[in-house]
């Protein structure tokens, strides 16, 4: 499938871009041999093939979600260099 002038400019035009002639007739001729590609890939037989998000076999490299005792309040604000009886105390952001 050949990509046009016209095609290229109503892409161009749409992302907001500029092209000038010569990068037009370049992108034209980018863009048509991408779609030859995608044309050869589309006559594969992936009958059987199982379709899958990643390439790779990925595996999920996160440690089991284990509920576990909590620290209390008071352990909590321990070391902290200024709180009050329930929270921490931060220097003010906003004024």
């Amino acid at each position: 499938m050949a990509v046009s002038i016209e095609d290229v400019r109503y892409i161009a035009a749409l992302a907001r871009l500029r092209f000038t002639e010569a990068e037009e007739q370049r992108l034209a001729e980018q863009m048509s041999t991408m779609l030859e590609y995608v044309g050869q890939l589309q006559t594969l037989d992936t009958t059987g093939v199982p379709p899958m998000s990643h390439v790779l076999d990925l595996v999920n490299v996160m440690r089991e979600d284990v509920v576990q005792t909590r620290i209390s309040r008071e352990e909590a604000l321990r070391n902290a260099p200024d709180a009050d009886e329930a929270y921490f105390r931060v220097p003010r952001v906003i004024e």
